[in-house]
């Protein structure tokens, strides 16, 4: 396994090709289309919702978009990595003692809809924050990927002392090393307060970093000319969406539910979000939608269960069905590859504007510290970040 790891650069794991060749340039193979099984990165973020931490929920409630936007420009020799997110809350006197006040949100998943609206629906009350048990309990409770050679990494964020609770950070630090988990620490206020508080410690004996954050800070929403058209090509892009099954009106709703969400926060969330669902390996909603379920399945067409489609397809026959999925499945290939387009000039236009810039938008915030740690961290990984 060792060989084949270095053949494929670490960023392929071996399932169950028996033969193979390789070059310097690509051999074309016939291999069963689960041979190989991509690099994955999972992610677990720990928020603190105890007092004071309103800034900071609002800055995660952002920030997601733009962890998930970098994420997505990771590859490795060209191949796009699974990414699986999980969210917890610790610090809320409402959640059971015997768990340290810990409630896991998400589970790993896929669904950046259910992540964000579950962040939208973060509240702050006073309590304890036991960090060291929050890390043990999404260490041991997840289910992490076997695979060294794949990026796994915790971000917890808060304040008040580290070393609260009845469970150690070294603990939690001893099973993240066994399991591959790197441990990054964001403390909400002046870095050296956070020394004294034994932030500083989780980063050094997680493998990861220590670093601080303004959580008050405003974030900075810059207005560019492509915002609008991007509004409109994510109209235009939800209209290719098929719901299915019994979780497919829910989860349409859902869908239109986020957008509203991030709207209401402001231009630059709602933008990084239409940028995220631009991008089919990162967006993908084959389990209740049935343009995205045909490209992994093409027999959902045939076993679909026709009284859980729109009331506009419940009477046409499976053959009209396939034509209006491939069509669908056209319409929103060509208008992802728009998104592409008009979100590269939208950050182009921030870039030039952020130079002008000597006063706004320096001071660290949860998505800034967060995406800089990802750039060098993935690197260890033989991930390159766009």
């Amino acid at each position: 396994m060792n060989t084949l790891n270095k053949l494929f650069g670490s960023c392929l794991l071996i399932l169950g090709a028996t033969t193979f060749m390789y070059s310097k340039k690509p051999v074309e193979v016939t291999r069963s289309p689960t041979a190989f099984a991509p690099k994955k990165i999972q992610v677990a973020v720990l928020l603190d919702v105890s007092n004071s931490m309103d800034g900071l929920i609002g800055q995660a409630k952002a920030q997601l978009w733009n962890m998930v936007s970098v994420l997505g420009k990771a590859t490795c020799n060209d191949a796009a990595p699974e990414i699986e997110l999980a969210l917890y809350e610790y610090g809320r006197p409402a959640n059971d003692a015997r768990t340290g006040y810990v409630k896991q949100i998400n589970y790993f998943t896929k669904d950046l809809d259910e992540v964000s609206r579950n962040l939208f629906r973060l509240t702050t009350n006073g309590g304890d924050e036991y960090c060291g048990h929050v890390m043990y309990t999404s260490l041991t409770n997840l289910e992490w990927d076997s695979n060294p050679d794949n990026y796994k990494v915790i971000f917890i964020a808060g304040n008040e002392d580290f070393l609260q609770g009845d469970i150690s950070y070294t603990k939690a630090c001893a099973e993240a090393k066994k399991k591959g988990v790197i441990i990054n620490t964001i403390y909400c206020g002046d870095r050296n307060q956070g020394i004294r508080e034994h932030w500083n410690l989780g980063g050094e004996c997680g493998g990861g970093s220590f670093t601080n954050i303004n959580q008050n800070a405003e974030m900075v929403d810059i207005p560019t000319p492509y915002d609008n058209e991007l509004f409109a090509l994510n109209n235009r892009l939800n209209s290719t969406y098929i719901g299915y099954g019994r979780s497919g009106k829910e989860a349409s709703s859902k869908q239109a539910e986020v957008d509203n969400l991030n709207y209401s926060m402001n231009k630059s969330a709602a933008a990084k979000r239409v940028a995220v669902k631009g991008k089919k390996q990162l967006y993908n909603n084959s389990s209740w939608d049935l343009v995205d379920a045909s490209q992994s399945d093409p027999a959902i067409l045939e076993k679909v269960e026709l009284a859980t489609l729109p009331d506009s397809l419940k009477t046409k026959s499976r053959a009209e069905i396939k034509q209006i999925v491939t069509t669908k499945s056209q319409e929103r290939t060509a208008i992802q590859k728009e998104i592409a387009t008009v979100s590269a000039k939208r950050e182009a236009f921030i870039a030039t504007e952020k130079t002008r810039s000597t006063t706004k938008g320096h001071e660290p915030t949860l998505e800034s510290e967060i995406e800089k740690i990802i750039r060098q961290q993935a690197k260890k990984y033989n991930l390159v970040i766009q």
